[in-house]
Order: structure tokens, then sequence, then C-alpha cells
């Protein structure tokens, strides 16, 4: 991975037009057919990668480790949404992310989240041996 001040105030983007699919009614989230939140987690993740995807060595990537999201405005469906992420904290190998998300200039969302920098190849390893471990367990 870069150095930190490399890092800091990367930003990425991302958009997505909202589809009958992508609605609360859709994913058994409630009666409402607006955009559902979980989406705006799906956008400000991949505005997140956006960032910081360069700055990584070969072999590295990044995963969720804690996120953070504040829904502000409904969306219908046929809107298309945007999503910034801007890293504002590197603390070792665990990156922070400040995010927007709006539809046209209104903003509909914010949020904030944690990705930590790991090794592709040793943490699919890892995770591959929890997973047989879990099995010869039952």
């Amino acid at each position: 991975m870069k150095s930190s001040s490399e890092i800091i105030g990367t930003v990425g983007f991302s958009s997505m037009t909202i589809r009958p699919r992508d609605t609360n009614v859709a994913l058994g989230l409630g009666d409402l057919p607006i955009a559902a939140v979980s989406l705006f987690v799906n956008l400000a993740e991949s505005a997140a990668l956006a960032a910081i995807n360069e700055h990584l060595d070969t072999g590295e990537t990044t995963r969720l480790t804690s996120f953070s999201v504040q829904s502000e405005q409904a969306v219908p469906i046929g809107s298309v949404i945007r999503a910034t992420a801007k890293c504002v904290k590197v603390d070792g190998r665990i990156l922070n992310f400040e995010c927007e998300i709006h539809e046209g200039e209104r903003e509909i969302g914010r949020a904030t989240m944690e990705r930590a920098v790991v090794e592709r190849v040793s943490f699919l390893a890892r995770t591959a041996a929890q997973s047989i471990i879990g099995q010869q367990s039952h």
C-alpha cells in the first residue's frame, strides 16, 4: 500500500439507476417502493474501492469492517444516484472513508466506513481453512 500521505484525500465515485428490483418491496424490506438503503452501502463501497484501488500494491485488496449510514431522503424507481467516497484517515492497514450519496443535487444520504487492507491470497486461504474447520465441528 502506498503511504498515508498519498492515500488521504483520494476520492472515488460510483453511480446507479434505481430499478424495480432495487426497492424495499422487491427485497422484502418493507412495503414502500423506494430504493432500499442497503443499496447505499453497495454504492458507497464501490466509490471507496474506486478511490483506493490504484493505491494498493499487487495482491492487496480491502474488505469492509465497519459501516454506518444515514438515509435522509427517499428515492423512487428510475432515479440515478451517485456516491462520493473520500479517504479521510489511514491507521496502519485500516482506511476510513466519508461518503455522500446524491440524486442530482439533492443529498439523500451520508455514510462512514472502515476498510481493512488485506493480502488477497492469504486472506482467502485463512477463510477457506476456517470454513473447513467449521464443517468438521458439525
